[in-house]
């Protein structure tokens, strides 16, 4: 009988309830305890299903979309496959605007769910017409019966995190949770959680990750935006050239900036020594942890948990290329050895 089969209705059903998965060998040296909010395993293989979802469903309660509409967003790549996988389940077409710097594994995969896809460079100012802000902005006022989700300066980015990442782990550390340390792109994961958290308990702390070339961590210091801090960098999805209404820096306590390549190592690290083959903004997180440890953050009693975004399937072409790790200058003697070699049998 149908009621026998123990299905899920489709794939959204699968979204958030990700796994918290303890830290062994990669933080053997630090003083505490460690745990992955791992959102690989989320069915789009990012955090971004949660606000995809989220922000879709909230539209259709208002009556903003209407089947056949189109959903239009700016995207570093998970957002907009998450957008595209909800799209295809929802009926809704996508259009996304996509920075250069995003794999050309994301780019693919987004085309394959039948998105389309405009790359527009990267290292241009966010008020330049050629951003892919501007362009998903052009795009959205040229395009009837269209959405833009906007997730910089959407309330509902924050939301999301507020209403399922927050107190999913805080149920899972059993209320113990004493730190969070979270990248930072949109602000919504972080702020999200933190405000889920500290409604819970005030001194829990809410640790951010920001990138060398990235405004955050300056103006979470200075209410300023200097534009001296903004220079081209490689991690996506980290940190902003623009103040992203979507975080709430005063539920942030403090930023701690990354190095591309000590982020890129250290994604690599967490595939060989944890099994967790995640993405290139888990490195930069877990390389933050590490500073923060090396500052006396963390004492005994501590127990961390940080935030893994998304899968290392989507950096193939990137952090896991033997070859782009190269090119980046990322190898030298010391790490040297990271290089696998194949062997052919003849």
């Amino acid at each position: 009988m149908k009621e026998d089969i123990k299905a899920y209705d489709n794939v959204l059903s699968l979204i958030g309830n990700t796994p918290l998965i303890k830290l062994n060998k990669l933080t053997k040296s630090f003083t505490g305890n460690f745990y992955a909010k791992v959102e690989a395993f989320n069915p789009g293989h990012s955090t971004k299903d949660r606000i995809a979802l989220y922000i879709i469903e909230e539209a259709e309660r208002q009556g903003i979309l209407s089947p056949g509409d189109t959903i239009i967003e700016t995207t570093s790549g998970n957002t907009g496959f998450s957008l595209a996988m909800v799209s295809i389940i929802k009926g809704y077409n996508c259009i996304l605007a996509v920075s250069s710097k995003s794999s050309r594994d994301k780019i693919d995969m987004l085309r394959s769910l039948g998105a389309k896809v405009y790359v527009c460079p990267a290292h241009v100012s966010a008020d330049d017409e050629r951003s892919y802000y501007n362009v998903a902005k052009r795009l959205h006022q040229e395009t009837k019966g269209s959405i833009y989700i906007n997730q910089y300066f959407n309330q509902l980015n924050i939301d999301a995190h507020y209403k399922s990442t927050g107190p999913e782990i805080w149920e899972q550390t059993s209320g113990k949770i004493t730190h969070l340390v979270a990248c930072s792109g949109t602000g919504g994961t972080i702020s999200g959680a933190a405000k889920f958290l500290k409604e819970k308990n005030p001194n829990i702390r809410i640790l951010g990750v920001d990138a060398f070339g990235s405004v955050l961590k300056k103006y979470h210091e200075t209410k300023e935006l200097d534009p001296n801090e903004i220079y081209p960098y490689r991690i996506e999805g980290l940190g902003k050239n623009l103040i992203p209404t979507a975080t709430d820096f005063d539920s942030i306590d403090h930023f701690m900036k990354v190095t591309d390549e000590e982020s890129a190592h250290m994604t690599r690290e967490i595939a060989k020594q944890e099994g967790l083959f995640v993405g290139y903004t888990s490195g930069a997180v877990m390389q933050a942890v590490k500073q923060y440890a090396e500052e006396g953050e963390f004492n005994e009693n501590s127990n961390v948990v940080v935030i893994f975004p998304d899968h290392g399937s989507r950096y193939m072409s990137k952090v896991f290329s033997d070859e782009w790790m190269s090119d980046q200058g990322f190898f030298d003697s010391v790490n040297a050895e990271e290089v696998q070699k194949i062997e052919f049998i003849k």
